[in-house]
């Protein structure tokens, strides 16, 4: 019987080491990819700002393209004088109202 329980207490004694290893390597893989996320995340975000800025330049660049005459573009200049124009027509109500 004391037999059994030695033997009992040993295999718990194994078994909890090799939990407390699985629990410490589990840790340091969950530390490792705490660090890759954040490196992702960072170069995601490096990346998304990276997108915005081609498309702004895309946009400009259309928008040159088409006040140097590219038939192509006309249509976008007028979308874009048209909404200039509105935002001056704006701006000229909100002078309006306001008594100056």
């Amino acid at each position: 019987m004391l037999q059994d329980l030695e033997n009992n207490f040993s295999e718990l004694e194994k078994k909890i080491l090799l939990l407390q290893k699985n629990y410490k390597n589990l840790t340091e893989k969950f530390s490792e990819l705490n660090i890759e996320h954040e490196q992702l995340k960072k170069r995601y975000d490096d990346e998304r700002k990276r997108t915005q800025v081609l498309a702004e330049e895309q946009k400009n660049i259309k928008l040159y393209s088409a006040i140097s005459g590219n038939p192509e573009h006309n249509r976008l200049m007028k979308n874009h004088i048209n909404r200039l124009v509105k935002e001056i027509d704006f701006c000229i109500a909100q002078l309006q109202n306001s008594g100056l």
